[in-house]
């Protein structure tokens, strides 16, 4: 049996009703109707990613901001936490990596936009969600349109104010759009109050954003002020619950915004008045897709990089015109002067994280790390960058037939289609689940010629087998030729010469006019002379380390490359290879590699006490002590002093340069670093290696401290398929 489609309906599309949007001073503009968002009136999808400048040291955002860049992602969000900035009443503080104002300049400065989400209650998986202390001792409730409440919170986006001055868009700045509040799910008033103070202390932007889920029918929100955003996570760190969870929604097509478990732990079940968000009326756009997972300590992940490039893959099938990642880029938490700044059970929040670890398992990790899904991710950032502005009209039609949440058998699959030509999606990846292989699957889609007369576009039979995620074009414009289809995925474009992708175990063939032409993979062009274009079809492995860098196209030998004030350079230390796109070949050219950067690392165990290992002429050391080596002194230590039912194990940790990383094999409940007598990085055991730079430990005395292994927690163990 064929697989094929619901029937497609041309979207209703409605303008100018939203009180958003703007123009600046060099006749740039932004503007929002129903299905997408426009920039100088051409349909746009932005690609964004997450990243706390008050979570990572000051002299190194330059760094990984180009790095975000070189994996496609040009809006940088960040949580604004009154917590981090005034954590004693009317001290302020902006200094070092709190400079929120350089931050945002430096965004800027880079070629890139930014997303300010100014709170006043961010969550962010801090403590009290990002509220000081001492607002919380106030006699008025908080998160509400309260004047007690909104005097404070207008004080506070003065503050914001100031720092951002001039960097707006309507200035010709980087500040593309504001969010207000964070996961507020039931007060409208309250969200518009928040938007006309924003606007009243001088943060006027063309975007003004929430979140847009609860529990049941969407937010509650000033309709037609703001634009909800969504997003859905591979897994839920946040549930009470230690056992297996029903497999993720969001590894299927199902067109559905709402994700009801995002904050499931902080929000109420159901709105009492049957409020229903009117969808039709905004484009379906993200904030939170998850890059990774925040492990909570009784919820511990191993986050692999198709769970997160399938899910990203299926929002795009179902209708995403805005990409938000949530978190791209991971972090550290800082010890404030008062307390210690994460979310905790202790300050009456429902979950325990890490002091200080706030890395999310993200695609750039707390030390700026590539992980699998950044790699994997940039395919799909090389298509919308190129194919964007056509692929943002397209709207999702469901398959024929859906298979059921419990369903590992039916394939799943949706398309977006103008009408007339379009992409057909397909994921064949479930989380922890092994689906079954489908053999000699048909897709038949009906496309609409410019007569008005309807044809059947019909894909040759095609089996799909392992974990695979992708998508395939028909009746797709190559220069002067007509794609009638593809059995590859489109990647991008330079001039004439068309990039695709490999599906694996899919032969490459393509149906241009009506002639097929079986292409073979590599890096060579295959020249069509009589359609006056080229084709190269890429594997998966060359394409994930393809990157466009300032509008030329790069290809790493087996590296992740980057641009820094002119010069190519790859993440991973050592001597790399490099080639760029050039007179329709992939040329050489010189890539400069750190002797700092992220090479292979040594890891050490404690199975014999003493152990050493030499990576590049040099030897790491983990030596078993057998008692304390200091007392900790300082604010917060009720929080930061490591409890459980067994005593504590002590390691003398010793590196000889500060080159690269050492991976420390101690299985455990949770892991302390202290350098001089000073909490410098933890994180909860989750089954993997835990990778810490040596410059962070050279020259120090370091000290690594564990508990003992908890039982009533759920840690994920490897899923053999």
């Amino acid at each position: 049996m064929n697989d094929t489609f619901k029937p497609y309906v041309t979207p209703v599309i409605l303008r100018n009703h939203l009180h958003l949007g703007g123009k600046n001073a060099k006749g740039d503009s932004l503007a929002v109707n129903s299905l997408y968002l426009e920039r100088q009136g051409r349909p746009w999808i932005g690609i964004m990613g997450e990243f706390h400048y008050f979570r990572y040291a000051r002299e190194d955002w330059k760094t990984e901001l180009l790095k975000m860049k070189a994996g496609g992602i040009e809006l940088v969000a960040t949580y604004v936490p009154w917590l981090c900035h005034e954590e004693e009443e009317g001290v302020f503080d902006f200094e070092g990596q709190n400079d929120l104002r350089a931050f945002v300049t430096l965004i800027g400065e880079l070629g890139m936009e930014a997303v300010i989400r100014i709170g006043p209650w961010v969550h962010g998986e801090l403590r009290n969600g990002g509220f000081p202390d001492w607002l919380l001792k106030k006699p008025f409730p908080l998160r509400n349109g309260n004047p007690e409440f909104m005097r404070e919170v207008e004080s506070w986006y003065r503050i914001v104010a100031k720092q951002l001055d001039g960097l707006y868009f309507k200035d010709c700045g980087p500040i593309l759009a504001i969010q207000l509040e964070n996961e507020m799910p039931d007060d409208a008033e309250y969200l518009e109050k928040l938007k006309a103070l924003a606007i009243k202390c001088g943060m006027e932007v063309p975007l003004y954003t929430v979140t847009g889920w609860n529990s049941t029918g969407g937010a509650k929100i000033p309709v037609d002020e703001v634009l909800p955003l969504f997003g859905g996570y591979c897994g839920a760190p946040w549930e009470q619950s230690t056992g297996e969870l029903p497999p993720s929604t969001h590894y299927f097509f199902t067109g559905i915004r709402n994700d009801s478990s995002i904050g499931k732990d902080l929000q109420q079940m159901k709105a009492a008045d049957g409020w229903q968000l009117p969808y039709e009326r905004y484009p379906f756009a993200d904030c939170e897709l998850g890059g990774g997972l925040q492990n909570t300590w009784h919820r511990r992940y191993q986050v692999q990089g198709m769970d997160i490039y399938a899910m990203a893959l299926c929002g795009l099938g179902e209708g995403v015109n805005l990409l938000g990642y949530y978190m791209y880029h991971g972090g550290t938490n800082r010890m404030g002067k008062l307390s210690s700044f994460q979310e905790s059970r202790a300050t009456g929040y429902p979950n325990d994280c890490p002091v200080l670890s706030y890395d999310f398992q993200a695609p750039l990790s707390e030390y700026g790390e590539v992980r699998e899904q950044y790699r994997l991710l940039n395919l799909l950032h090389l298509f919308l960058k190129d194919y964007g502005e056509c692929f943002a009209k397209m709207t999702y039609v469901p398959a024929g037939v859906s298979p059921g949440l419990m369903d590992t058998e039916k394939l799943r699959y949706a398309l977006r289609t103008d009408g007339t030509g379009g992409f057909v999606f397909v994921n064949h990846y479930q989380r922890r689940t092994r689906l079954k292989d489908v053999e000699q699957a048909v897709f038949e889609v009906e496309s609409r010629n410019e007569n008005g007369t309807c044809e059947t576009i019909r894909f040759p039979a095609l089996d799909i087998r392992g974990e695979v995620s992708f998508f395939l074009p028909y009746k797709m414009d190559l220069a002067e030729a007509e794609l009638i289809w593809a059995t590859a995925q489109p990647l991008c474009r330079e001039g004439n010469t068309f990039f695709f992708l490999e599906i694996p175990g899919m032969e490459p063939v393509y149906c241009l006019d009506g002639e097929e032409f079986p292409v073979k993979t590599g890096r060579e062009a295959f020249r069509i002379s009589e359609k006056k274009i080229s084709i190269v079809t890429l594997n998966l492995s060359d394409a994930r380390f393809l990157r466009r860098l300032d509008g030329k196209l790069y290809l790493g030998e087996g590296c992740d490359l980057y641009l820094e004030d002119g010069t190519l350079r790859s993440v991973e230390a050592g001597e790399q290879k490099a080639f760029v796109w050039e007179n329709g070949a992939f040329q050489p050219c010189p890539v400069h590699a750190e002797e700092t950067g992220c090479e292979e690392a040594p890891c050490l165990t404690a199975e014999t006490g003493d152990v050493s290992c030499r990576s590049n002429g040099s030897v790491c050391m983990l030596t078993k002590l057998s008692d304390s080596p200091f007392t900790l002194t300082g604010p917060g230590l009720e929080e930061v002093l490591l409890s459980g039912p067994g005593p504590l194990d002590w390691y003398r940790l010793t590196v000889p340069d500060p080159y690269g990383f050492v991976s420390l094999e101690l299985p455990c409940d949770i892991m302390q670093l202290y350098t001089d007598g000073t909490l410098t990085a933890d994180d909860f055991y989750h089954g993997v290696p835990w990778r810490l730079p040596k410059k962070l430990l050279f020259g120090k005395e370091c000290y690594v401290v564990t508990t003992t292994t908890e039982q009533n927690i759920y840690r994920e163990r490897p899923f053999y398929r």
